[in-house]
């Protein structure tokens, strides 16, 4: 029975914490290798299956980023290395380079002591299940010691960044430029910090970019799309046209318009949709999650646009698009999938199609930012000291009650955290003043239910 290292967003921790040491990230890479190599074919062949590593600027990638390879060409794979890269872009070089698998070392928006390793497949997506079990069994085996003869090789790939800036542009169209636009860049001084100024820039576009000074250590601190008030701030002082704030590695976006209002990922999803709607371009409908705004549910209804619900977590969302073969989906936290563009999400990617919506409407982020007025959203956390069964009579009750007076305006969800000894207490609607006594009132009998 192995254990498993596989989670939803691929394995995550602190450095330090098992499992995301050295030791184990060498011997991961050796797991991976030999499960790769098993599946490439023989080495006496020379068929040596080739893994791409990326990473994104966090101190301690330096030191992972030697053990992967050090455990992949100890396998008898060969490592090609892309310095700081987006995760995204390793997806696609993934791809674009026919290599067998890509591997990316990040923790996205997460502070820069964390860190974490996210496997993709040969196209660019989530390794099939049967590979990640392959992989944790070997990681139950010891290491071994190779003929030199087998022992895989490294290299690095220099023109990696220009590779994925090219396949960046090439998802906006060729009749148009950004050269109207002055543009505010937020790299959240993570891994699109070379690569997004150089894309927006070559577009057309005018570029001031803040949050484009990695030192290892300042990755998402107070800058990119989980602290947003840089942006909004530089953009009101450099009397930019909007703004635009990635996360760590860059698979999120948010955005500003001229007068510093944020964008969650809810808006930016309506603006993509109606711009594909507008074109006859929308394949199917567009998929959400638990915790996207009422208001764009609503908004899709008018239009006629199907509307479905993931648990929350961009890769729930993108399982359900591939069950309903739709392309276009994502979360308010501004992870977007553009699936008729790339295989993962993109902060870049999704940016840039909303700026095409708004140039194919003649209108600013602000003008197509209002045409969706979210509803009011409260989340309460309540801290419990046991698990807590929300199917207890007097929490159920709480809910329906609520829900009686919200009736079709609004909505109530509660969900246990995944992470932490909590119940996430959410209500939402078009009244800002019932939705916060109705969340409050629910909070209190979990609380209540919680003590007992």
């Amino acid at each position: 029975m192995t254990k498993k290292y596989f989670g939803t967003d691929g394995i995550r921790g602190k450095v330090g914490e098992y499992p995301i040491t050295p030791d184990f990230v060498m011997r991961l890479g050796y797991a991976a290798g030999r499960v790769f190599v098993g599946l490439q074919g023989n080495l006496a062949k020379d068929a040596h299956p080739a893994v791409l590593i990326g990473k994104d600027p966090r101190i301690s990638g330096y030191m992972f980023e030697a053990a992967l390879q050090a455990g992949l060409t100890a396998a008898g794979a060969k490592a090609f290395l892309s310095g700081p890269m987006p995760t995204p872009a390793i997806a696609y070089l993934t791809r674009a380079l026919r290599l067998q698998a890509g591997i990316v070392i990040s923790a996205s928006h997460n502070p820069y002591d964390d860190n974490g390793i996210k496997f993709f497949s040969s196209e660019g997506a989530k390794l099939d299940d049967e590979i990640e079990h392959a992989i944790e069994a070997e990681l139950e085996k010891p290491m071994q010691v190779m003929e030199s003869s087998q022992l895989g090789k490294a290299k690095r790939i220099d023109d990696a960044a220009g590779r994925y800036v090219e396949f960046c542009k090439s998802t906006f169209p060729n009749d148009m430029d950004l050269r109207d636009l002055k543009i505010v860049l937020d790299c959240a001084n993570g891994a699109t910090y070379q690569v997004a100024p150089l894309v927006f820039h070559e577009l057309g576009a005018e570029v001031v970019a803040i949050g484009n000074t990695p030192n290892g250590v300042n990755i998402n601190l107070n800058v990119g799309s989980t602290h947003p008030q840089a942006l909004q701030k530089a953009v009101v002082e450099h009397k930019a046209d909007l703004g635009i704030a990635f996360d760590g590695d860059g698979d999120r976006v948010l955005m500003v318009d001229a007068d510093g209002n944020l964008l969650d990922g809810d808006q930016l999803l309506y603006i993509i949709a109606l711009g594909l709607y507008a074109k006859g371009q929308l394949k199917g409908g567009v998929a959400g999650t638990l915790m996207t705004n009422l208001a764009l549910e609503h908004a899709f209804q008018k239009h006629q646009i199907p509307f479905a619900r993931a648990k929350v977590g961009d890769r729930y969302v993108l399982e359900l698009l591939k069950e309903k073969n739709w392309k276009l989906g994502g979360e308010n936290s501004g992870h977007i999938l553009t699936l008729y563009k790339h295989t993962s999400g993109d902060g870049i990617i999704a940016a840039l199609q909303v700026l095409h919506a708004l140039k194919q409407n003649g209108k600013t982020l602000a003008e197509m930012g209002v045409e969706l007025q979210m509803y009011p959203q409260m989340l309460i956390n309540v801290t419990t000291k046991k698990k807590l069964d929300l199917e207890l009579p007097a929490i159920q009750e709480a809910v329906k009650k609520a829900e009686a007076q919200l009736k079709d305006a609004g909505r109530v969800l509660l969900r246990a955290s995944g992470t932490e000894p909590k119940i996430r207490v959410m209500v939402e609607g078009q009244d800002a003043a019932l939705v916060k006594a109705l969340a409050e009132g629910i909070a209190a009998v979990v609380d209540a239910q919680s003590k007992q």
